[in-house]
């Protein structure tokens, strides 16, 4: 049996779980999400518990069963604490300004980046380059700070660049004349 997927997920008492079907529903104090279970999956609501069930017994149920109870369970957290990421930018010259669901991003190219948030994060922006992505769905903002970080990666030799808050950038030694 998948070691991830027997485990229970704890439902906090602020948090609401309800399965229609194949569908999963949690609403909790900071939003609510849905789901729909993989095929070879199956769930159960208890009282204060959620139980993930698998069909079968080969390699493509177990990973089915694992990857559905970890989804579930960050749907759950999600709910009831919410996910954030920190980015920070590194560069003179270099910033970051929210205006409304767009992010501008100054980052040492002849324009400026203009990048559409999606409506289910809130990004914040303190002092010009410290980035604060949050929401309550793990991928959503994972993938915008990713997408952020993509526009200018931080680079080996200066040190420029969006980088998470506890990157850490290994720096090179530049060219030497002789």
């Amino acid at each position: 049996m998948s070691r991830i997927g027997k485990t229970p997920v704890p439902v906090p008492e602020k948090v609401k779980v309800s399965l229609n079907g194949r569908v999963i529903a949690v609403e909790g104090p900071k939003g609510k999400l849905d789901w729909e279970l993989p095929g070879r999956t199956s769930g159960e609501v208890l009282e204060n518990q959620v139980i993930i069930k698998r069909d079968g017994d080969d390699k493509d149920a177990k990973a089915q069963h694992g990857l559905a109870r970890a989804l579930v369970n960050n749907m759950v957290v999600g709910v009831s604490q919410g996910f954030a990421k920190e980015l920070e930018i590194q560069g003179v010259g270099f910033k970051a300004a929210v205006k409304g669901s767009v992010i501008d991003l100054n980052l040492g190219y002849s324009h400026v980046i203009h990048y559409e948030l999606p409506k289910e994060v809130k990004v914040t922006v303190a002092e010009g380059v410290n980035i604060k992505i949050e929401g309550v769905d793990k991928q959503v903002v994972g993938r915008v700070a990713a997408e952020i970080r993509g526009f200018y990666p931080p680079e080996p030799y200066k040190g420029k660049g969006v980088r998470y808050k506890d990157e850490r950038v290994v720096r090179k030694e530049g060219k030497t004349v002789q």
